[in-house]
């Protein structure tokens, strides 16, 4: 019988990959998404808003494993506003589905909750593994009152993994296709001083952590997901010219990236301008083999098919 995994949130880039990475290892598929639509391929769509009670719930019972991706993307200017729904839509979802686990008559055997490198903050060139020191800013912030409410869920019968989710690179959405477009159009310099660090992973290693989290009965607690060779911002556009064939292109300096992401691309400069040199540490010291773990590779092999 196949195994049943639930991606609540899981509409997005990083939900799509993983269903159908799910489905080629035989799982049966359910997304917890706002815009349901037919069932196809093994994978159905179930409504949920990410904060009340409902049919979706159902899912749940008896579930291999439910992942939670859910949370307002935070490439936006991080208003009042915007950051008020930043932190209700994390807090939410994982109220919601630990109330729901609470409730079941056959408990889901794994929940795993995708978090976010951004609790260790700009931290220039320390490595951060994940006894790093938190940071003391809003995104930091986000992330412990996270961390915390997915904590404190009561559900003994249920594992709990937390990964921290570092730049995936991937076909189809993410951030990859819009920096190599840029690239493409010889828009691709480095960015600021060029010494922030970028954590990057390829999708099919970060897929491959997921199903190791939902499966592996030792995997327990909070992980970082991400590569195990960081590179700086210079480094990263570097490669990733080179990749789309572009030998240069002008740097752009910390007041353009900050004009420009204010008011052209409506979001928080910060997002480009900051960065930290995030390691796996425990998924390495339990023997997690990487597919991908050079970035010149893992561009080839992304970009030379799109």
């Amino acid at each position: 019988m196949a195994k049943h995994a639930v991606l609540a949130g899981g509409s997005g880039f990083l939900g799509q990959a993983l269903a159908v990475a799910l489905v080629r290892r035989d799982y049966t598929v359910t997304i917890l998404t706002r815009t349901p639509r037919a069932a196809s391929g093994g994978i159905e769509y179930l409504e949920w808003d990410g904060a009340t009670a409902g049919e979706w719930a159902r899912s749940l019972e008896g579930a291999a494993a439910v992942v939670n991706l859910t949370g307002r993307s935070v490439n936006c200017i991080h208003s009042p506003e915007n950051r008020r729904e930043i932190l209700a839509s994390r807090l939410n979802s994982v109220r919601v589905l630990n109330e729901a686990i609470s409730r079941c008559a056959q408990p889901p055997l794994a929940l795993v909750q995708a978090g976010s490198l951004a609790i260790y903050g700009d931290a220039g060139d320390r490595v951060c593994d994940e006894q790093a020191p938190h940071a003391r800013d809003f995104s930091a912030d986000v992330c412990e009152q996270w961390e915390a409410a997915f904590a404190s869920g009561r559900t003994p019968q249920t594992r709990r993994v937390l990964l921290r989710v570092g730049l995936a690179l991937g076909r189809g959405g993410g951030a990859l296709q819009p920096l190599a477009k840029l690239a493409r159009c010889f828009l691709g310099g480095t960015v600021g001083h060029g010494r922030q660090y970028l954590s990057w992973l390829h999708v099919a290693d970060l897929n491959e952590m997921f199903i190791q989290a939902m499966e592996r009965p030792e995997i327990m607690g909070a992980y970082n997901a991400t590569g195990p060779a960081p590179v700086t911002n210079a480094e990263f556009m570097r490669e990733l010219r080179h990749a789309v064939g572009r030998p240069w292109s002008p740097p752009a300096p910390e007041w353009a990236v900050r004009f420009g992401a204010h008011w052209i691309m409506r979001t928080d400069a910060d997002l480009a301008l900051t960065g930290r040199r995030c390691v796996p540490r425990r998924f390495l010291e339990q023997g997690f083999q990487f597919r991908h773990a050079e970035l010149a590779a893992a561009l080839h092999d992304l970009l030379s098919r799109s």
